[in-house]
């Protein structure tokens, strides 16, 4: 095999079990990307697509960064790998330092992990300990939120509020209770940014203390901006809200910023941009632009020293990863960083969010838009559902959007966007233009 047959299209498809995909449907008619640069993805066709959807939230800094690879090129050379149990390579030290320094204070200590839904079970994982090692054995209960995504492990998957990822695993992690989600297409459709109405759904939190008493509660995890329910906003003094019941009932705040971090809201993270500071912060996806994988979980100091007052000697968290700071993952999330600084790309998404956020709510009058939410680049587009075919106006949409050049993702009827931060305002254009064609078309 030459180094580009890889990218040849396969002889047999059978023995790949595909994520989050119907295999036998795309196995009839696959689509196969074979490269990527900048904006742009190829496929086998020789069709360009501009990529609207960042890869998966990840591509922040867009499609084969030269540096990146570069970077990865070089670590290979001197160490491939080197594990992080009871040894240490320096660039993950270098690496982590410096990361802090981009996230609000006080999270000033990172646990490597190599993925988002490591980052979420490591995070819950964390909050109980970090209770029982202040003598608080009894707050283990976990607290999610409807409609809420945390990854697809176990832990996640318990916290998390989506019904089909939920319903085939039984009856996942025992403790486990979720507040309401915040989407109100009542009172907040076409919403330019963060909906007015809705704060005080933040006190759903308090009904579940006073339900299950805060003596029993370790965290509540929650998306600053939800993603694969369907982007749903925080309404204005949500998040605050939150953090004030979380601050009086000595319960942990966690953000799940997996995909809100690096730079996807206008801030480094979502944190930052909102002016509320969580206890613990889980990241991901455009860490490393997505070429190796790489999580990063955040603690506050008060949790770190908490672990490291702890009188015994031995090992203060016992839990880690294989790949936990992996030499290569380091070395492009270093190399990610550089971009990120030297593009000020962190702000991107603040300095053209009136573009984006007009050109989106111009599909207002476009047939079957019900609803709107964007804010950064970050957007959903709800299509009213087909009579009998639910999804199937989405699909349809988003397939027609393929065949004119932008590739975006349909949950649903719901359309999805968040594009690489390296987006022009001509392409930000293009990709709603694109979109007002397709829906017109699908009717």
């Amino acid at each position: 095999m030459t180094i580009l047959d890889h990218n040849l299209i396969p002889e047999s498809l059978d023995s790949y079990w595909m994520p989050f995909t119907p295999n036998r449907q795309f196995k009839e008619k696959p689509r196969f990307i074979v490269k990527a640069r900048g904006m742009y993805y190829f496929d086998s066709n020789d069709h360009k697509v501009m990529d609207a959807s960042a890869g998966l939230w990840c591509v922040n800094a867009g499609h084969y960064r030269t540096h990146i690879n570069e970077a990865i090129r070089q670590q290979l050379e001197e160490l491939d790998f080197a594990h992080s149990f009871n040894s240490g390579h320096p660039l993950a030290f270098q690496y982590a330092e410096r990361l802090v320094q981009h996230f609000p204070a006080p999270l000033r200590h990172v646990f490597f992990t190599n993925s988002g839904s490591e980052s979420v079970d490591t995070a819950l994982k964390i909050a109980i300990a970090y209770h029982k090692v202040c003598g608080k054995g009894s707050k283990h209960r976990l607290i999610g939120r409807e409609k809420g995504y945390h990854g697809m492990g176990f832990g996640g998957v318990s916290v998390g509020g989506l019904v089909k990822n939920r319903s085939s695993f039984g009856p996942l992690l025992p403790g486990v209770d979720h507040i309401r989600h915040t989407l109100d297409t009542k009172q907040n459709a076409f919403s330019r940014g963060l909906p007015a109405h809705g704060a005080e759904l933040a006190d759903d939190l308090q009904r579940l203390v006073d339900l299950h008493g805060a003596d029993t509660i370790a965290a509540v995890i929650v998306e600053p901006v939800a993603g694969a329910g369907g982007v749903v906003m925080p309404p204005e003094g949500y998040l605050q809200r939150l953090r004030e019941i979380c601050t009086k009932n000595d319960i942990l705040l966690i953000f799940d910023e997996v995909i809100t971090g690096f730079g996807r809201l206008g801030a480094s993270c979502a944190a930052e941009r909102f002016g509320v500071t969580p206890d613990i912060m889980t990241t991901a996806k455009g860490i490393t632009n997505a070429t190796i994988p790489m999580g990063a979980v955040f603690v506050s100091d008060t949790i770190f020293d908490a672990f490291m007052a702890m009188p015994d000697p031995g090992v203060e968290l016992n839990h880690g990863y294989t790949y936990s700071g992996h030499p290569l993952a380091c070395a492009a999330a270093m190399a990610t960083l550089d971009i990120y600084e030297s593009e000020d790309l962190f702000t991107r998404a603040r300095d053209l969010n009136d573009h984006w956020m007009d050109s989106a709510l111009k599909l207002q009058q476009a047939p079957n838009v019900t609803d709107i939410r964007c804010l950064g680049f970050i957007g959903a587009i709800d299509l009213a559902a087909r009579d009998g075919a639910p999804a199937a106006r989405g699909m349809d949409v988003a397939r027609r959007c393929y065949e004119n050049g932008v590739w975006m993702r349909n949950i649903g009827d719901t359309l999805v966007l968040s594009p690489p931060l390296i987006i022009t305002r001509e392409e930000i254009t293009q990709i709603f233009d694109t979109i007002n064609e397709a829906i017109r078309a699908c009717e």
